[in-house]
């Protein structure tokens, strides 16, 4: 069993084809507890997403999306195979991810600006200059971030004092406020209404084209993945493995009404038909 995460190359705007790796997934398998109470989550999967690229992985639940970020990030080790991140396998300095969920977990007794400033408290190498920089040019990036996503004047804001789509939107703000190198998405917009949603993936479009991350969304809603994406990877269900793995070739920056038009619509319904097969798969196994 091997795992690494390693500091990388900057991003580059190359073709995927030569860009270094940020990911590598090499027959990489997880299964949770062992014996008669084993559970196995991920199935051999091997996975390469170049730097600066966005992949959507989707898939019926439990299918083993969020066990590829937790693999990614850290969180869980694989139980066979390899893990790369930042395209070698070696002992070196932690490559800096942001990460952004489905609840936002702002710190009700900090303000907006605090939440997102906390990453440059812990991260370094802002960490070392926190106490110079925190009244200063940090405080100045973090309301620079913040007016991106239509939230300046509400830094001094709590985050009681915020709707549920503006929170996730400082909720980005915190996740890429350490210039991270990659950025793990874990369903962030499912509990927001359509059309908060579709703001926010306008939004979250525009901080990729400025920043280009390399960036790993786990997605049930199909549009969402289309919109975003430049890559489509579809999962098998429990335990998981890639069925297909399909680019995105929308020109960008996309629109919402794009979304309506009769090549996406074929998309979405290409995507629908693949996960309703992957379900019906594992009904009849468990039959």
């Amino acid at each position: 069993m091997k795992f690494a995460i390693v500091k990388g190359a900057p991003p580059e705007p190359a073709s995927p084809t030569r860009a270094a790796l940020a990911v590598e997934l090499s027959q990489t398998s997880v299964t949770f507890g062992s014996g008669a109470s084993a559970v196995p989550a991920l199935s051999e999967t091997t996975m390469r997403i170049p730097d600066g690229e966005f992949v959507a992985l989707v898939g019926p639940s439990g299918c083993g999306k969020s066990t590829i970020l937790r693999l990614v990030s850290g969180l869980v080790q694989p139980s066979t195979g390899a893990v790369i991140v930042g395209g070698r396998e070696i002992a070196a300095k932690a490559l800096r991810i942001g990460m952004a969920f489905q609840n936002p977990t702002m710190l009700p007794w900090l303000t907006i600006e605090q939440n997102v400033m906390l990453p440059l408290k812990i991260v370094e190498p802002f960490r070392s200059r926190f106490r110079q920089e925190k009244r200063g040019g940090f405080r100045d990036k973090v309301h620079g971030l913040l007016a991106q996503v239509g939230l300046s004047g509400f830094a001094g804001k709590y985050p009681w004092q915020l709707s549920g789509g503006m929170l996730q939107r400082a909720n980005l703000c915190r996740a890429l406020i350490h210039e991270p190198r990659m950025l793990l998405l874990d369903e962030p917009f499912g509990a927001l209404d359509q059309f908060t949603r579709e703001e926010l993936w306008a939004i979250l479009q525009e901080l990729w084209l400025a920043h280009r991350p390399t960036v790993l969304l786990v997605t049930h809603d199909l549009r969402e993945a289309g919109f975003l994406a430049s890559r489509i990877c579809v999962m098998s269900a429990r335990p998981g493995r890639i069925l297909d793995d399909s680019p995105v070739e929308f020109a960008r920056p996309r629109s919402i009404a794009m979304t309506f038009e009769p090549d996406f619509v074929a998309l979405n319904q290409r995507l629908r038909e693949l996960i309703v097969d992957a379900r019906s798969a594992q009904t009849a196994g468990s039959a």
